[in-house]
């Protein structure tokens, strides 16, 4: 094979995700934001209206993340859906979800999250953050697989990816791994992927 021809290299995990982050800064600071921020919000709604969560499992933004959690308050058509919060545990790494009442969290994981101080719940519906996401619902996360872990024993619960239409990757440059697991859905401010 020629030089030419040669495939190009697939960045490192870590250089995609420090990539895409820098990406989300500089777009949840540009004008274009607030109108986006307004969309993804519209859709995301459109889409937790179809599935009917019974429990619906947030996130607590951070790092440039969609606020779902102020997006889907009071209006967002969950009739009395309950809520829950993951919360996260360094060693062994593990994931859970705890019942949320609502409020600003006071407490926080082992891995520094806002999270909930309520009893453990399953969620049937689950919203998880992507760094990156590709088409067929493979995402980038930060790296712990704490999400991954979760989802593979929990495969009867829906993941719906959120995410700003600027992490989009293709399969090729995220190259999922065999611990991957694919999500039901992404939304982005465009709709769903």
């Amino acid at each position: 094979m020629s030089p030419a021809s040669s495939p190009l290299p697939i960045p490192a995990r870590s250089d995609l995700r420090e990539r895409l982050l820098a990406e989300r800064m500089r777009f949840v600071a540009c004008s274009a934001a607030v109108q986006a921020e307004a969309d993804l919000a519209s859709e995301l709604r459109d889409v937790l209206a179809d599935l009917e969560p019974q429990c619906l499992g947030l996130y607590w933004p951070q790092r440039g993340e969609f606020n779902a959690p102020v997006a889907l308050g009071e209006h967002s058509g969950l009739g009395n859906s309950l809520r829950a919060l993951p919360f996260a545990r360094r060693a062994p790494p593990e994931l859970h979800y705890r019942v949320w009442d609502g409020a600003a969290p006071t407490l926080v994981d082992e891995c520094a999250i806002p999270t909930s101080a309520g009893a453990p719940v399953v969620p049937d519906v689950v919203l998880v953050p992507c760094v990156g996401y590709t088409p067929t619902g493979y995402r980038l996360g930060y790296g712990g697989g704490y999400f991954d872990r979760w989802l593979a024993s929990h495969p009867c619960v829906c993941a719906v990816g959120v995410a700003w239409s600027t992490s989009r990757l293709d399969d090729a440059e995220l190259a999922p791994q065999p611990h991957d697991v694919p999500l039901a859905l992404v939304v982005t401010e465009h709709g769903p992927v």
